[in-house]
């Protein structure tokens, strides 16, 4: 039976094959002090470089290095839910590839567990990142804490270390749309954040983009709120609201004589703005509808291809 390691890390790589080797190297150095008993999982993500070809090397020279490489790129999240499943440790550390999460914060991490926290989130106070990415991440978090009604914080991301009756609780959520950070803390266990220094990306540049960032902000939204929803009614209240002061005006006006010409140009805007609210309401409620139809197919989240150094 194999022995349960006291640490996990887990990374998604993807576009990284130039990466892997540092980031391999500076994690061992950084968790060293902490503990020698540790396993480092890198989850490829169907990645269209030599991504895997690198963690295989790194895992032949290391048996503590393990791979596992998805059938095609599902994303980042998915990737996460991969590694978490086969992590075994009694804390799990999750950070990204692109090594602006910094190995070597993660003993700092570590020690702020000691205080009696399940979770400790990194948290970049100066973020070195494009004023592009910086300003897309900034619409971002502003939108999705307004539309699920939660407080989202553009500093923390998926860095942090766990506890693993955390990442249980985690792996128990199935749903198909995934989202770390968020469901990290639905489970609601005790968690801090710590201050960490954030670098400049090692090599390559960030996969995210503007459709990118709206569609997972479309996901997470239709998986965590209804808010949206409650909008349009409010907003159909409204709309009724102002539609009856109108509709009595416009009779007030017929019965004093007032309107001599029906009015062409009011009739044609109404239709138009009754007609476009109504194809936006049920184009909403079908991508909920949609979202449904995703979940009861009751696919699997991901699909491992290969993998190297997992005996479990």
């Amino acid at each position: 039976m194999n022995k349960i390691p006291f640490l996990s890390i887990v990374s998604p790589v993807y576009k990284a094959e130039n990466i892997v080797s540092e980031l391999v190297k500076r994690i061992c150095e950084a968790i060293e002090p902490i503990t020698s008993d540790y396993e480092i999982i890198l989850v490829e993500d169907g990645s269209p470089d030599k991504s895997w070809e690198a963690i295989v090397y790194e895992s032949s020279i290391n048996s503590k290095i393990k791979g596992v490489s998805l059938s095609r790129n599902f994303g980042q999240h998915y990737a996460i839910t991969a590694g978490l499943d086969h992590a075994r440790g009694e804390w799990v550390v999750v950070m990204d590839c692109d090594l602006q999460d910094r190995p070597e914060e993660i003993h700092s991490l570590y020690e702020k567990t000691k205080e009696g926290f399940d979770v400790v989130l990194a948290q970049r106070i100066e973020r070195q990142d494009s004023l592009v990415k910086k300003t897309s991440s900034k619409i971002f978090y502003q939108t999705l804490s307004y539309l699920t009604g939660e407080k989202q914080d553009p500093s923390v991301a998926n860095f942090g270390i766990y506890h693993r009756r955390v990442i249980q609780a985690v792996q128990q959520l199935r749903e198909p749309i995934r989202y770390f950070p968020t469901m990290v803390r639905w489970t609601g266990f005790k968690s801090a954040k710590l201050e960490v220094t954030h670098s400049e990306r090692f090599s390559g540049s960030t996969s995210y983009n503007w459709n990118r960032l709206f569609r997972l902000a479309l996901d997470i939204i239709l998986a965590n709120s209804d808010k949206p929803i409650r909008m349009i009614v409010k907003f159909g209240f409204f709309v009724t609201f102002i539609s009856f002061f109108i509709g009595a005006l416009v009779i007030y006006r017929y019965l004093m004589h007032q309107i001599t010409v029906p009015g062409y140009t009011s009739l044609l805007v109404s239709i138009w703005f009754i007609g476009g609210m109504v194809l936006f309401v049920l184009g909403l409620i079908g991508l909920y509808i949609g979202k449904i139809f995703e979940g009861v197919k009751q696919r699997p989240i991901y699909i491992v291809g290969r993998t190297t150094n997992l005996n479990d």
